[in-house]
């Protein structure tokens, strides 16, 4: 019995049983699912007496290790705590994501509360220092401001020269600087007074109401004059028309803003403009600038600033929006000024806007002094219901321009009616 055992297992192939062995594991593995596919290896390859090589016609079973495994099998079974994690990072993203959808609005919303809110606190730190500031006498010191800052004269604007030394000098003049400037005022108001009365034929309608401003305003009262700009030659020439005492005193003559681009651009004159009471103004540097400061700090010692509110000179002579600078200039003031337009018309004949820039005789000016504004309720009613610095500003200048409006016309007339 024994020999015939022995007999049939010598007739068994190993590579049979390496098959029959490996065909029974994994049946056991798909049925069962208790034993590892780990291994599944290692009993395959203790049973097997030499590898086994799987036919070219077979195809192979599907597992893990094979792509159509990956594709085919479903994902295996995983533990309640790591689908509730993976439920937890999925709401983690959604919610990532609506956040970030929702991020742009918000941060607008954001944005435009935020710069409500600085432009009212602005607006209303600029009305409580306007209102609680005080009139200082005119003993050369300037009222109580932050320092300039002239990083902001040259931001965005080109300067060909440094002006920034300019304003102490004009702040805190000193006793040479009185002598040097009542010198270069009293040469240019001759020529002026030459050129408007002697040189050219020049007619001042109501000009008792200038006169009137500038001789009798009360005390620490400023004073203020607007005016179109249509020649190079409208300041100093129209202030020909005052008396001697006025059109050659450094004491009593105005104070008025010359381009930083015109009059400033060398040492030499820098200087001459800076002697005959002018301010440079950057022209595009907005109205918060060291020259509407310095007007704003002269109304506030009671003197007269002139101003011309085009903001440049108006060769074309059309009806231009005027510059809010002369509307904060007014409002800003401790104390509420004297307002009086004036209108000229001929200014533009006796020194052309075209080369080669000479003075011409024999020409027909027409000056037109208008009524005074009386602004004081109108601004202290701004001032009062706190209304926003930049809206009161623009307030005040509209009124300035139907004041301009209205004497433009009249002013036509009357120069067109002269022979």
């Amino acid at each position: 019995m024994l020999m015939a055992i022995y007999a049939s297992l010598r007739r068994i192939r190993p590579d049979h049983v390496n098959l029959t062995a490996t065909r029974c594991l994994w049946q056991c593995h798909r049925q069962e699912r208790y034993l590892p596919r780990i291994i599944y290896g290692r009993h395959a390859y203790i049973l097997s007496v030499r590898p086994f090589v799987q036919a070219p016609e077979a195809r192979p079973l599907p597992d893990d290790r094979s792509l159509p495994g990956l594709q085919q099998q479903q994902p295996p079974h995983k533990e309640p705590e790591q689908q509730q994690q993976q439920q937890e990072e999925e709401q983690k993203k959604q919610q990532q994501q609506q956040q970030t959808q929702t991020q742009p609005e918000a941060q607008q919303k954001n944005s435009t509360q935020q710069t409500s809110t600085l432009q009212v606190t602005l607006s209303t730190d600029s009305i409580r220092q306007t209102t609680d500031r005080e009139l200082k006498p005119q003993d050369g010191r300037t009222p109580d401001r932050e320092p300039p800052n002239m990083a902001n004269m040259s931001s965005g604007v080109e300067i060909p020269y440094p002006i920034d030394w300019i304003f102490p000098r004009l702040r805190n003049p000193s006793r040479l600087w009185l002598i040097t400037s009542q010198l270069v005022v009293t040469i240019v108001g001759i020529i002026s007074k030459f050129v408007l009365i002697l040189m050219n034929k020049t007619q001042v309608y109501n000009k008792e109401r200038l006169m009137k401003a500038v001789a009798k305003r009360p005390k620490g009262i400023p004073l203020v004059t607007v005016s179109n700009h249509y020649s190079c030659f409208d300041d100093p020439g129209i202030w020909g028309m005052l008396p001697m005492r006025y059109v050659c005193n450094t004491f009593r003559i105005r104070w008025s803003m010359a381009a930083h681009d015109i009059c400033f651009t060398k040492k030499i004159h820098a200087m001459f403009f800076m002697y005959g009471k002018c301010i440079p103004v950057v022209r595009g540097n907005g109205v918060y600038q060291e020259a509407i400061n310095l007007c704003i700090e002269k109304c506030a010692l009671g003197q007269w600033v002139h101003v011309f509110p085009e903001g440049k000179v108006n060769m074309t002579k059309e009806e231009m929006r005027l510059k809010w600078g002369v509307g904060r200039i007014i409002y800003e003031s401790p104390r509420i000024p004297i307002i009086v337009p004036m209108w000229h018309e001929g200014m533009d004949s006796v020194l052309p806007n075209v080369e080669p820039y000479k003075l011409q005789w024999g020409k027909k000016v027409t000056v037109n002094i208008g009524e005074p504004l009386d602004l004081n309720d109108f601004v202290q009613g701004l001032k009062d219901t706190r209304v926003p610095e930049p809206v009161a500003r623009k307030l005040i200048t509209d009124k300035i321009q139907d004041a301009f409006r209205d004497l433009r016309n009249e002013t036509e007339r009357l120069h067109g009616e002269r022979a």
